[in-house]
């Protein structure tokens, strides 16, 4: 079993409430990152006592990364790993963006998982086997009208965990990230027909589906694994194949 403490953000439903889950099934303590206490509430019930820590928590304050790292530290003693899973997520056309919602995806999307690793890295030199995960998406290599904005913050996040791979790789911090395709999880499903949204979505995949959260949080899993300990600066992409292109039609 594993002894050590990560935290992972956005971490009350979806993909980051199943990474939380791994890391738990794995023996971490998890720190679970939200802004929605009874979320978090939720999945902490259902890892059991002494699994998680609830660290309610908006992560476009400025203030929030280091709130967050002194927290866990405080109640756990250690920190050794950091799932950056939390996002903004608006799609729009260009002419309608506004300065505050452009600023607001750069807040959360770049720069509270840039100050989180910041704000850990004491502690992270500390740690036997430090990792980080980012999580990125299809859309940071895709480019599609409305999502211009949500794009830019995801290959920011890549170009970010390339550079701090390559930065913390002299303290045995690893960074890599996830580039996860479509998936089920609720943000997909706020519209009026979900299941309908979902097969249509997923006719573009071409494995012929959209994908599972615990699809995605088991490469999370493989990455902070120690047996990992030579992999850094690495992009997995986990997509069903979306960024090749949709499925030829015969």
């Amino acid at each position: 079993m594993d002894d050590r403490t990560a935290i992972v953000t956005g971490a009350g439903t979806g993909i980051g409430a199943e990474i939380a889950r791994e890391l738990a099934r794995r023996g971490m303590t998890v720190a679970l990152v939200g802004r929605r206490r009874e979320l978090l509430d939720a999945v902490a019930q259902e890892l059991g006592a002494g699994r998680a820590l609830v660290v309610p928590a908006d992560l476009a304050r400025p203030e929030a990364p280091r709130e967050i790292v002194e927290t866990v530290l405080k109640e756990a003693g250690r920190l050794d790993v950091i799932v950056n899973n939390a996002a903004a997520l608006l799609l729009k056309p260009v002419g309608e963006w506004s300065i505050e919602e452009f600023d607001a995806h750069c807040m959360v999307n770049l720069r509270a998982p840039f100050f989180l690793v910041q704000s850990a890295l004491a502690a992270l030199k500390r740690s036997p086997a430090p990792v980080v995960v980012n999580v990125s998406s299809a859309a940071a290599v895709m480019y599609r009208p409305r999502q211009t904005v949500y794009g830019l913050t995801k290959a920011g996040v890549e170009h970010l965990t390339k550079n701090l791979a390559a930065e913390l790789a002299p303290h045995r911090i690893r960074v890599n990230a996830i580039r996860p395709g479509p998936v089920d999880t609720p943000i997909h499903r706020v519209v009026e027909d979900p299941d309908t949204r979902l097969r249509e979505l997923g006719k573009l995949v071409p494995l012929g589906r959209v994908g599972r959260p615990e699809e995605i949080a088991r490469w999370v899993g493989h990455l902070v694994d120690p047996d990992s300990e030579w992999m850094t600066g690495a992009v997995v992409v986990v997509d069903g194949g979306r960024t090749l292109g949709p499925p030829e039609v015969a």
